[in-house]
């Protein structure tokens, strides 16, 4: 199942921002502060006093005989496996770090911003609101004790938002978008696996290279067929040393049919070198289907559809 990792600055909104999100996308919200209770129930009131206050205490035997945090992570992801989840805190970029379904990231905010919403929040002086951001922040020193990971660490997170210039609304949109390229992303490299030594091209946002294979797309979509843009290179032809002189990149891929398609809208030589290599793709990769779509009947298309196709 899913999981997006928040890290936050104390007065960045990261808060509100993960709670929308969870609401937004119907999953489940577990904080730092919930671990505990949540996945580490059997511990005595001792113990729990201690895991609260003391980073080095994770690492003592549970009463399972592996260290808490060993325990805690461990439940944490068993639990995520069924239960989609937005987790706050609790070093959990460095628990699912790897993870295909995770997608991680961070909400921070100027420190002269985060002071002035602090100040309003608690209707406190500036020193006050100071005082409470760097006590903030010494806690959050307990994870990187923890786990031995520095916040800031930009390389750790899929997404960085500062809340200076962005509303909780657009920052969870932001989150959702990047989630929904993610999980087209890996669908895509799902279905198009190298099953036959083809290399992977995909790319989130396609460019197309010229007006016949935008309108193409258009039609595609009109009639609401997935499609991939170029995806995959299939080498043809290798000189002596094994080295690939010649390869074929179809120019879209529908899942759905299983499919390449190749676009010829150019003059008849250059249609003939690429039927060759057509044919010869069907020769060494006899598992791919590729379907020509030459010149005449994609202006048919086009002008069936009216979708003005200058003449090429």
């Amino acid at each position: 199942m899913p999981v997006i990792t928040i890290s936050r600055q104390r007065g960045s909104f990261g808060t509100e921002v993960a709670q929308a999100l969870a609401q937004k996308l119907g999953y489940e919200l577990i904080t730092g502060e919930t671990i505990v209770p949540t996945f580490l129930s059997e511990a005595t009131p001792h113990e729990r006093h201690m895991l609260t206050e003391s980073a080095k205490f994770y690492t003592t035997p549970s009463y399972t005989g592996e260290p808490f945090i060993d325990l805690a992570a461990r439940r944490l992801k068993e639990h995520v496996k069924k239960h989609p989840a937005v987790v706050v805190g609790f070093g959990s970029q460095a628990i699912f770090a790897g993870d295909k379904d995770a997608l991680h990231v961070r909400i921070y905010a100027p420190k002269p911003v985060r002071i002035a919403r602090i100040k309003k929040q608690y209707r406190v002086s500036e020193e006050q609101a100071r005082q409470i951001l760097a006590l903030a922040d010494r806690k959050q020193q307990f994870y990187t004790t923890l786990f031995g990971l520095e916040l800031s660490d930009a390389s750790r997170y899929d997404l960085m938002l500062n809340t200076a210039s962005l509303s909780v609304d657009e920052c969870v949109a932001a989150i959702i978008a990047l989630r929904e390229q993610r999980e087209l992303r890996q669908k895509i490299e799902q279905e198009t696996q190298q099953k036959d030594g083809g290399v992977c091209n995909v790319t989130d946002l396609p460019i197309m290279k010229n007006q016949a294979e935008a309108e193409f797309a258009r039609l595609l979509d009109m009639y609401h067929i997935d499609w991939i843009y170029e995806p995959k290179t299939f080498p043809v032809e290798w000189d002596a040393g094994g080295h690939v002189i010649s390869a074929f990149s179809p120019d879209f891929y529908l899942p759905k049919f299983d499919t390449y398609i190749e676009l010829t809208t150019m003059n008849q030589k250059y249609v003939t070198a690429k039927n060759k290599k057509g044919k010869r793709l069907k020769e060494l990769y006899p598992g791919i289907n590729i379907k020509v779509v030459y010149k005449k009947d994609f202006k048919s298309l086009v002008e069936r559809f009216g979708l003005n196709a200058s003449e090429r």
